[in-house]
């Protein structure tokens, strides 16, 4: 055949041998372009697993199809045998072919045409260009993945990383995931949230490579502060700032929500106003609305205050003195570390030292609490100042997940979601076919 090149070339095919080309029926009235096709001698006859050469077994379920990239609007199916061979190692398994991946059931084109697509389209998009079920492309983007994973270490050279969790399914379902805070990159996710998902990640590391990690930062949670230490103890944990501050704003909230309250109670007496019986006014009823409206204007930093939140502050400083202690509270743990980050982490402890007082003698007790549980991550937070690491890149990964999430949506389970968390974040997104 003197276009055998030519086939090769729009096929996108190595060490095959193009035996002849045929226009058939789909069976659903369309035509669909069959190129039969056959491994050269060299790549025959070998485990489709390991690719090393066994000896001749059967010949399988006899001829099959594998779905090629489309020819402009006509599909194009790849046609050969599928004789079985004996491995040493695998057992009785199919025999390599060259155009497609073990199990698959599309060439290795289609295959890293799909995963590119899945990775930059919407789900919508990859299924009616590329003509498959949405299950399907999970299917293709976990083998390309694992492809991947074949050619490169994700897990070489780590030296600084962050380890937080993400929801992807309501019912509790988690990801553990682990970012290199050097290259921003996700390196490994796995479904749980508990000791023994983090223990996983120190298991594929290894024991020297996690010798090898100088610092660890995390939101203070004993399920990754434990295996950290245990695993890795030359590593210093960082307490995540975002989190820290967190913890205070949900301690003033909780004062807000008081405070509401207790002027809701005021709202459900009544008093006499201008001496006239019987025209009675409440007076706390409006003080409770701003107190309950006035959520956005607490949570919000002082900069970023419009002139009616700012107008809303000065009227809860004037009217609740303890609810707007507690906000001065959080705004002082917040000033703690972007201190620390201006001025060096000497300066950041001095005034962590100050914020500690001022809590323990403020009298709201959540703060009191608040001011107990910090002593306790202490050393933690020391570390933060001293480095200035925080998991901010590592919230930045989850957040791009939650999208990938919605996008991912319908797939089987969650390793096709991180197969194409991995291919999107992992720093080594699949090629489109035959582009360099």
């Amino acid at each position: 055949m003197r276009n055998v090149s030519l086939w090769r070339g729009l096929l996108g095919v190595e060490r095959t041998v193009i035996e002849g080309v045929v226009l058939e029926s789909d069976g659903r009235g369309g035509p669909v372009v069959v190129v039969r096709v056959r491994p050269v001698k060299g790549a025959r006859r070998r485990c489709g697993r390991c690719g090393v050469r066994s000896p001749w077994f059967d010949r399988g379920e006899g001829r099959r199809w594998w779905r090629a990239l489309d020819l402009g609007a006509v599909r194009v199916v790849l046609e050969a045998g599928a004789p079985r061979v004996r491995c040493g190692v695998h057992g009785v398994v199919v025999a390599q072919v060259p155009w497609a991946r073990h199990g698959a059931g599309h060439t290795r084109a289609f295959d890293d045409q799909v995963a590119w697509l899945a990775v930059v389209c919407s789900k919508t998009a990859v299924t009616e260009l590329m003509r498959v079920a949405w299950r399907t492309v999970g299917a293709i983007v976990a083998r390309v993945c694992a492809d991947v994973d074949a050619a490169c270490d994700r897990l070489a050279g780590l030296r600084r990383i962050g380890i937080d969790e993400v929801s992807y399914r309501k019912g509790q379902k988690y990801l553990t995931v682990v970012v290199d805070h050097d290259s921003g990159r996700l390196v490994w996710a796995q479904p749980g949230r508990n000791s023994a998902t983090v223990g996983r990640f120190f298991d594929a590391l290894g024991p020297d490579r996690a010798k090898q990690l100088t610092q660890v930062s995390a939101d203070g949670a004993a399920w990754i502060t434990k295996v950290v230490r245990a695993r890795a103890p030359q590593a210093v944990l960082c307490a995540d700032p975002f989190h820290v501050v967190s913890w205070a704003t949900k301690c003033l909230d909780e004062v807000r929500r008081e405070t509401w309250n207790a002027a809701r109670r005021r709202a459900g007496g009544t008093q006499p106003v201008g001496g006239l019986a019987g025209n009675r006014h409440n007076a706390s009823r409006g003080d409770a609305r701003t107190i309950a409206r006035s959520r956005w204007t607490l949570w919000k930093n002082p900069e970023d205050l419009t002139t009616h939140q700012t107008t809303q502050l000065a009227w809860i400083a004037t009217t609740s003195p303890r609810l707007h202690r507690a906000y001065l509270l959080k705004e002082g743990l917040r000033h703690v570390f972007k201190l620390g980050r201006e001025a060096g982490g000497d300066a950041g402890k001095h005034a962590l030292k100050a914020w500690l007082a001022w809590a323990q003698r403020c009298r709201i007790q959540v703060f009191v609490d608040l001011g107990r549980s910090i002593r306790r991550h202490l050393p933690a937070i020391h570390a933060t100042l001293d480095h200035g690491l925080s998991n901010a890149r590592t919230e930045s990964i989850n957040t791009k997940i939650r999208l990938i999430t919605r996008t991912a949506y319908g797939f089987k389970n969650p390793h096709a979601l991180i197969a194409l968390a991995m291919l999107a974040l992992g720093g080594y997104r699949p090629p489109l076919p035959n582009r360099t």
